[in-house]
């Protein structure tokens, strides 16, 4: 038998987690699948300490910390997960509702769909050297999930993206040294962020470290990977080897839509194209926000996806009720918002 709800969340980052917050504002109950086995998706499964300083009324934040936060935030509305489950199949329904199947078997009749699926399953990009794989978990890593780990170590990052500088300069003040070995001198980090390594690297010469060159191999010892070979790129320059303890690969992600893309939903260039108002898709009650969606000045900002959650929540219950007026309520004095956030004697107790 089928599950019947409403609406149905695919992908638990937090664009997904805070959709759920918007629509239970609104007394719209959600259930949410993810491929993954905990919530959190991309922040949780790579870059769980990741430090995220563009939340507003929070200067800086872990990934997981942020999730953490969304999960509280969301307690009240009791959402139904279903974790560790790919939606494999999704069907339009002559009513305008939709099928939906899971890898797992799990079938829902929903009224609607959010996508909130950010890349997609995704996957590090490894880095490509003959025996590099042996190293892998032991002092080769395409994630950090303790920064501490890195403490008083000699520490290599390697790329050029936000990930990348951001953990380098995350890691610069704990690690005995630092080198970051990138392909080329333009960098598609954050402008500051490059900026604010260079600093570092002229004011602790000795200690940190930005090395542009192609990497050639691996330096071995007694099967212990103790190093890699850098070629720089300028004339006349030799190999130089770069010793580690631990070695960092920051190469980005290779994003796979899955089924995704089999569901008409119009995808160019792996993401899915939406209007502006509702962020609804080319079909009619499936909406998409976050990373997956795209549309003229799009910004992949978690900010910019929260913003498409609370429009897409109005959306979702018009949808279900074209009839009904809509009201914008505000959490501080709506005593039905109060009551859906069990706030209502809180408030009460601050007043007295």
């Amino acid at each position: 038998m089928s599950i019947k709800t409403d609406v149905v969340i695919i992908g638990t980052g937090p664009c997904g987690l805070f959709q759920i917050f918007e629509l239970g504002l609104l007394g719209i109950h959600a259930h949410v699948v993810d491929a993954l086995p905990e919530i959190g998706g991309q922040c949780v499964a790579l870059y769980p300490e990741k430090p995220i300083y563009d939340i507003p009324a929070l200067p800086v934040v872990g990934a997981r910390e942020l999730v953490d936060r969304l999960a509280e935030q969301i307690r009240p509305f009791k959402p139904d997960f279903h974790l560790g489950e790919m939606v494999v199949k999704l069907e339009c329904e002559p009513d305008g509702a939709f099928s939906l199947e899971t890898s797992s078997g799990t079938r829902f009749r929903t009224r609607t769909v959010v996508v909130a699926g950010g890349l997609g399953s995704f996957q590090p990009r490894p880095l490509r050297l003959p025996g590099v794989k042996g190293y892998e978990g032991v002092n080769v890593e395409y994630k950090v999930l303790d920064k501490s780990r890195y403490r008083d170590k000699a520490v290599a990052v390697l790329g050029g993206g936000d990930s990348a500088l951001d953990w380098a300069l995350e890691l610069a003040p704990l690690a005995k040294s630092l080198t970051l070995v990138h392909r080329r001198e333009s960098f598609r980090a954050q402008p500051v962020s490059v900026e604010r390594l260079r600093a570092m690297a002229a004011a602790e010469p000795e200690r940190i470290h930005i090395l542009i060159g192609r990497i050639g191999g691996l330096v071995e010892e007694g099967g212990t990977l103790k190093g890699i070979e850098v070629e720089p790129f300028e004339k006349g320059a030799g190999k130089h080897a770069v010793h580690f303890d631990d070695l960092l690969v920051f190469y980005g992600l290779s994003p796979n839509l899955g089924p995704i893309a089999e569901w008409g939903l119009g995808v160019e260039k792996r993401q899915i194209p939406v209007d502006t108002e509702k962020f609804q898709t080319s079909v009619p009650g499936i909406f998409a926000i976050g990373d997956i969606n795209t549309y003229p000045g799009k910004k992949k900002l978690i900010l910019s996806g929260f913003h498409e959650a609370a429009l897409v929540a109005f959306a979702v219950q018009k949808h279900l009720d074209p009839q009904a007026r809509q009201f914008l309520q505000y959490t501080t004095t709506s005593p039905v918002m109060h009551q859906r956030l069990r706030v209502s004697g809180e408030i009460e107790r601050t007043v007295q």
